[in-house]
């Protein structure tokens, strides 16, 4: 078995290979190209991100500068996925994001990690884990998403947060690590932030 094919299948690999690098690089010749595109060249980016990303729906953005090990050739985005400057996705494996999914700035997604016993990380050893992201999440920025975890629908990730373990559905979570700190509820409905109703705000949230 091949170092890529170990790779593909979440095996224990060299990630250093040069069957490995050659692809890669390869790769990153695109994000380099979307990340020198102009902001006025909005339809050079959209066709960029549908070359790049594994799959792109609907409405789906990314503010340069981005950076991906593979330029998202691991990244499945739904509709309406929303990253704001800085967004990092280490995709060595697959990185999911579901539907209505914001990122704040500085945000980093990580699939690949690295044993702990010092003599295998001498010799170049990787392993990778699947992260997946539900409908409708908001990541704060700065937020840290490690190998292996998922995060429910419509959960919001606090800025600056760890995430090392998986995070339900429908709740507020922060921290290092990052822990469920309260379900969203209806005081969230009332007030959009702190002590700012909706409906000083505009539109409610029926319309």
């Amino acid at each position: 078995m091949t170092e890529k094919e170990k790779m593909d299948a979440g095996m224990l690999y060299l990630s250093g290979n040069e069957e490995i690098m050659e692809e890669q690089t390869a790769r990153l010749e695109l994000l380099y190209d979307y990340n020198a595109t102009r902001p006025h060249e909005g339809e050079k980016r959209a066709e960029l991100l549908k070359k790049m990303l594994g799959k792109v729906g609907e409405g789906c953005y990314i503010e340069p500068p981005f950076y991906s090990n593979w330029s998202g050739k691991h990244v499945f985005f739904g509709n309406n996925v929303y990253a704001n400057f800085s967004l990092t996705l280490v995709d060595d494996s697959n990185i999911f994001v579901g539907d209505n999914v914001m990122f704040g700035p500085n945000v980093t997604v990580a699939t690949a990690g690295h044993p702990i016993a010092p003599e295998y990380r001498k010799q170049g050893y990787q392993y990778n884990a699947d992260v997946r992201i539900g409908n409708n999440v908001w990541i704060g920025a700065g937020a840290v998403i490690m190998p292996g975890v998922s995060i429910g629908d419509d959960s919001v990730i606090g800025g600056g947060s760890v995430v090392t373990r998986n995070v339900p559905s429908g709740v507020v979570a922060v921290g290092n690590p990052c822990r469920v700190l309260r379900e969203i509820g209806e005081r969230d409905r009332e007030f959009y932030f702190r002590d700012r109703r909706f409906d000083e705000a505009g539109p409610s949230s029926d319309e």
